[in-house]
């Protein structure tokens, strides 16, 4: 009943919880939307930036090494040229692909990478294009970058014709010299205005991009607070329900002061005070203690994460649960050791207990994941004949009892042989192996 009230309690504080920072959340997640929306954004326009310059540079070198070769005859000159005519190519390249329907990003991708921009920033620069080039700031800009397409078709021309000339030795005539010089200076002339455009375009849109932001920033900042004075409203007008759900919380803490959160079984504190009452009853008559180790539960942990070390757990307290009409008390005492009290219960009594405890955890199979596990445990078991030993003591030598079933090789059950240098020992060693790690 108690359980069935506590969980009921616990539903509708969660509901009214979620009704309560509902609307905070959707606010905080659409401002971090848009702050990641104006990351990318921004990041894409700086791309075209960068693009740009590396663009107008490549486009003024080709013209520069072009007009160098035309007056030396160096086939270097002529290599420089090539390469710097190159890049706005695949530059051009990239946009002819992302504007043919469909769009081919991959040939987009390659002539990005051909333009000489760092591929991080060649998926953003095709994203932009393709889902903002209407914008006018961007519509704009790629009008000029569109504008130079006819000024390279004739720069590669007039690379070519240059070449062809040049195989037949140094140009003689002077007005033909002139001409070349003089159409190669004009281009040059032509790819500056273009380019001093495309980067004035694209440094007016980054800040029109900016200052929209912040105006959609600060509406959803505004948005919030709002939000917050009618919630601190509701929260003042609704002071006896907080009060109620307050009450539940206690209650449950309560709960949770005796209890294992992951399992539901008694805790580590409810485990040492019961038997603390068990140890002040002298004239009970005989008390066994047997602590349960699970055997290679790191190995679980380590292989499948430690969502699946809690679920084994669970499934291993219900286990223990199915046979608790053999004991008093149950209790998960951390990490993977569990806690059993025994009152009134003969020696060899606990002793088959404990063996149908190992049968039972040995015959169990944890799956996680298309994985299957072996799951064994150590046990041991401390027979408390004298009722005056004290809470310590007693941890001790089950404690111990459980060190030496490991030790011998685990999956086993240890009796406690009741003489305090053994104990004394057991427990020395074990925590000599804990301090190793």
């Amino acid at each position: 009943m108690f359980r069935s009230t506590a969980t009921s309690a616990e539903r509708r504080s969660f509901l009214h919880v979620i009704k309560l920072v509902s609307p905070f959340v959707m606010v905080v997640v659409l401002q971090a939307a848009v702050a990641g929306f104006s990351l990318e954004v921004m990041s894409s326009v700086r791309a075209y930036v960068a693009g740009e310059a590396l663009w107008s540079r490549s486009q003024k070198n080709a013209v520069y090494f072009l007009n160098r070769y035309l007056h030396s005859g160096e086939p270097s000159q002529f290599a420089q040229y090539q390469a710097s005519l190159a890049v706005p190519i695949g530059d051009e390249f990239a946009r002819w692909a992302l504007e043919r329907d469909p769009v081919d990003v991959e040939a987009a991708r390659i002539g990005f990478l051909q333009g000489g921009n760092h591929p991080d920033d060649v998926p953003g620069l095709i994203w932009l294009f393709r889902y903002f080039n209407r914008v006018s700031f961007l519509q704009d800009a790629i009008r000029e970058w569109a504008a130079t397409d006819p000024m390279l078709l004739e720069l590669s021309i007039f690379g070519e014709v240059i070449r062809s000339e040049l195989e037949n030795g140094p140009i003689q005539d002077d007005g033909r010299l002139q001409f070349l010089s003089s159409r190669l200076s004009e281009l040059n002339t032509q790819f500056t205005v273009h380019a001093n455009r495309f980067s004035t375009v694209l440094g007016e849109g980054s800040r029109a991009i900016k200052l929209t932001l912040t105006f959609i920033n600060i509406v959803t900042a505004a948005t919030l607070i709002l939000l917050l004075i009618w919630h601190t409203r509701r929260l003042v007008l609704q002071r006896q329900t907080f009060e109620d759900a307050l009450h539940a919380e206690k209650e449950r803490l309560a709960w949770q002061a005796s209890h294992d959160w992951l399992t539901g079984l008694a805790n580590r504190r409810a485990f040492e005070a019961r038997l603390q009452g068990e140890l002040d009853n002298a004239a009970a008559g005989p008390l066994t203690l047997i602590l349960l180790d699970l055997d290679q539960f790191k190995n679980v942990n380590d292989s499948c994460g430690h969502l699946a070390g809690d679920r084994l757990l669970c499934q291993v307290a219900r286990l223990l649960q199915h046979h608790r009409q053999s004991y008093d008390l149950v209790a998960r005492l951390g990490g993977d050791e569990f806690g059993l009290i025994l009152p009134h219960c003969s020696p060899s009594d606990a002793v088959d207990i404990a063996e149908r405890l190992r049968r039972s955890l040995e015959l169990f199979s944890f799956a996680w994941d298309d994985r299957c596990f072996a799951v064994t445990a150590s046990i041991g078991v401390a027979c408390i004949a004298d009722r005056t030993a004290t809470l310590e003591d007693a941890m001790r030598r089950a404690d111990a009892a459980c060190y030496r079933a490991k030790e011998k090789g685990r999956n086993r059950v240890q009796v406690d042989s009741g003489r305090p240098d053994v104990v004394v020992v057991a427990a020395r060693a074990r925590e000599a192996v804990a301090a190793r790690g």
